[in-house]
């Protein structure tokens, strides 16, 4: 009696991880994994092919990393080019102006917290090869899609270094989380994705100092059950992405949504999967 009685105890407690019940979300693609085990917990149209948006600056992030001899503290001139480029595709902006020079470590930030296609151009054009500027962004993007097949990422295509499709630029909900997962134990990435707020002072042409204009992260989840980042992303087509990741009492989930028809469809399609996360590794 004593040794059921202590069996059946044991199924109790072990009841409710194995009960919860899987969310319904609104986004045409999602996908969430034990970041520790990489175990999947969640998969809704996981390896359709979606278009990424602004999620595309997480590969951007981890070719910079991958560079030999990464200096992050070095400087980069902005140059008209970015400009040019951003107010041709209207595209979000870090507000970098032409002239200044800006460090690596500061453009990241202007890449990941305001989405900014300007500090991800300008990463595009130091870290690509050729002898032009178009020539060395092209250049940076054959290193995402190889980066993207050394990880296995088997749905996924770059045709842009920050989203701004060309036409050929997808992802699927998990290629998306095994390229987070990956990129995240990159102490430099997560210190950066995990930040509200920077402010950076920057060079301006004439030698002096400015100080930048504060940049707020887009991520508007952080902080909320363990939220440490990591991507936003948004378009006409793409409507609204995120991939996320979060940590709380020891257990760690990893995610993405592609595809959430508003911003606030898209918060709570991300808080029911963290949310679930939890419960099932619990």
């Amino acid at each position: 009696m004593t040794t059921g009685a202590v069996l059946a105890t044991g199924a109790l407690t072990a009841a409710p991880a194995q009960a919860a019940t899987a969310p319904t979300i609104t986004a045409k693609s999602g996908f969430v994994m034990n970041s520790a085990t990489g175990t999947t917990l969640f998969s809704k149209s996981a390896n359709t092919h979606r278009l990424t948006a602004s999620t595309t600056k997480i590969m951007a992030f981890k070719v910079v990393l991958s560079q030999s001899n990464l200096n992050l503290d070095s400087k980069v001139t902005i140059k008209k080019a970015y400009s040019d480029y951003i107010v041709a595709k209207g595209a979000s902006s870090a507000r970098l102006i032409v002239g200044d020079k800006v460090t690596v470590r500061q453009l990241l930030y202007g890449m990941m917290l305001p989405s900014g296609c300007d500090a991800a151009m300008a990463l595009a054009d130091k870290y690509g090869s050729g002898s032009t500027v178009s020539a060395r962004t092209k250049n940076f993007i054959s290193k995402m899609n190889a980066q993207a097949r050394s990880l296995g990422l088997t749905n996924t295509h770059f045709d842009s270094f920050d989203g701004n499709s060309n036409g050929n630029n997808y992802s699927s909900a998990k290629d998306l989380t095994v390229l987070a997962r990956n990129v995240m134990k990159n102490s430099t990435f997560k210190s950066v994705v995990k930040t509200k707020s920077y402010t950076a002072k920057t060079i301006t042409k004439t030698g002096s100092t400015r100080t930048m204009a504060t940049w707020s992260n887009t991520n508007t989840l952080l902080g909320w059950n363990g939220t440490l980042g990591v991507k936003t992303g948004s378009g006409t087509q793409a409507k609204y992405c995120l991939v996320f990741a979060a940590t709380k009492n020891g257990e760690s989930v990893m995610g993405a949504v592609l595809t959430s028809s508003s911003a606030a469809n898209r918060t709570n399609d991300v808080k029911k999967l963290i949310n679930y996360g939890y419960a099932k590794i619990g």
